[in-house]
């Protein structure tokens, strides 16, 4: 069986990987447009510094990235224990989250009613819905005061999101389902509590985990699959448009081939792939054109240690949009993971624009540098000139999954299934992770060797 992939981000590398690992007759090639593979992951190493464009690391909680690293002989690489101190930027002053429930009841990270009212979230009654925004779901359950000063920034950190838009049922599922299936959180947390004592497994309702990479780098694993994925992975050629002719499909490349398959995945993001199948079937196209991708730009800085009069070590803060600041958050890399820095030197990246500020995340490099400087100068007392500075800009960043994604997510299902061996995957449908979206390639890779087993 042919199988054309348009995409090499991580989704469509684990894929193929995967797909090889279950059959090796199988005839895969990945189409790439940009020159390099790996998606929203990707690492250059500058003068000594290792820097992230994209996703820092992964949870360790699910199997599938360790497993898969495992497969590709790459060791995992521990964030160190200073990754735990984490910050929040409140007032205009850094906070440290405390670690534990009780600790962050006892502390006043929030208001005495702000602690009361989340408390009180055991009396809210449970209410039936498809959906909802992130803000009124938490404003409903936990308070206005716990949405502004941790859920808010916790949605920057994760999809550079904005909580009054985005679906608490698509981006936070296991919390959405907590309501759905045990009355509310705290009861929910109490009986997955129970259950866990009772099965001897570990049972999380919210990400959990310890933070991983690779000592190269999150660029090392699309190294690793690329390598043994060999010429089957074809960069710089992307896929512009796709025909289907009875259950054969013919993929036009950049260069103008066409190219054959009896089964195709579009592992692109959402606003890519709406071009390339707008012909072959306008209603998938349509719904594609509405998942919004804001931009977002990244900033690092070096600095010599000695010239730092403050503490450098922790993983970082966040800024909640209620402090209007320019920055969404910075992370202190070289406390997270060794090896981010020169010896001797430490790396700060900081994230702009996103859903939040988008015309932030356009702005031009000089712009943005004198920007994160007097953001970083203010909030973290970083004053000098950094050493080091390189940046990095994405047009279209993280996908937004909006009140009502799990709609479109059923339509595109109902389209798809149309059409005979075409499959949509990627971080624009179910979780923007490393995690997820390798635990989905794998899941699909299943699916499409079932489908073609039965005929």
């Amino acid at each position: 069986m042919r199988i054309i992939i348009a995409g090499a981000g991580v989704s469509g590398l684990s894929l193929a990987y995967a797909l090889l690992q279950k059959d090796p007759k199988l005839d895969v090639t990945v189409f790439e447009g940009e020159k390099k593979a790996g998606g929203k992951i990707r690492t250059e190493k500058v003068d000594g510094y290792l820097c992230e464009a994209g996703v820092n690391g992964f949870l360790d909680n699910k199997p599938s990235t360790l497993d898969l690293a495992a497969r590709l002989g790459l060791a995992p690489l521990k964030s160190n224990d200073s990754s735990r101190k984490r910050y929040i930027c409140l007032d205009g002053q850094l906070r440290r989250i405390p670690e534990s429930p009780v600790s962050f009841f006892m502390s006043d990270f929030l208001s005495l009613y702000g602690r009361l009212r989340m408390m009180a979230e055991i009396f809210v009654p449970k209410k039936v819905y498809e959906d909802e925004s992130l803000a009124d779901f938490a404003v409903r359950r936990v308070g206005r005061e716990f949405l502004e000063k941790l859920l808010d920034p916790m949605a920057s950190g994760i999809y550079a999101g904005d909580p009054q838009k985005m679906s608490i049922r698509s981006c936070f599922g296991k919390v959405y389902e907590l309501e759905q299936k045990y009355g509310g959180l705290i009861r929910g947390f109490m009986a997955l509590g129970r259950e866990k004592k009772k099965s001897g497994k570990k049972i999380e309702a919210g990400p959990g985990g310890t933070l991983m990479s690779f000592a190269g780098g999150m660029g090392s694993l699309v190294d690793a699959l690329c390598s043994s994925l060999g010429s089957r992975v074809r960069t710089g050629c992307a896929v512009k448009a796709v025909e289907r002719k009875g259950d054969i499909y013919s993929l036009q490349a950049e260069d103008g081939s066409w190219h054959e398959a009896d089964c195709v995945v579009f592992a692109s993001p959402a606003h890519s792939t709406t071009e390339i199948v707008r012909d072959m079937d306008k209603g998938i196209a349509s719904i594609l054109s509405e998942i919004p991708y804001p931009p977002l730009s990244v900033a690092a800085f070096g600095y010599k240690k000695e010239r730092l009069k403050i503490d450098t070590d922790l993983f970082g803060f966040l800024v909640p949009g209620r402090e209007n600041r320019k920055v969404l958050g910075t992370l202190y890399d070289s406390s997270i993971f060794p090896g981010r820095a020169p010896e001797g030197y430490v790396m700060l990246r900081s994230m702009v624009g996103g859903a939040r500020h988008p015309e932030l995340g356009m702005l031009d490099a000089d712009k943005l540098v004198s920007t994160v400087r007097a953001e970083l100068k203010d909030v973290a007392k970083v004053d000098p000139e950094p050493d080091f500075v390189w940046t990095y800009r994405w047009e279209k960043a993280i996908p937004q999954y909006l009140v009502g994604h799990h709609e479109k997510l059923k339509m595109l299902d109902e389209l798809s299934a149309k059409h005979k061996n075409f499959y949509l995957a990627g971080n624009s449908y179910k979780g923007v992770s490393v995690n997820d979206s390798i635990a989905n390639s794998l899941e699909l890779a299943d699916r499409i060797i079932q489908a073609n087993q039965q005929h």
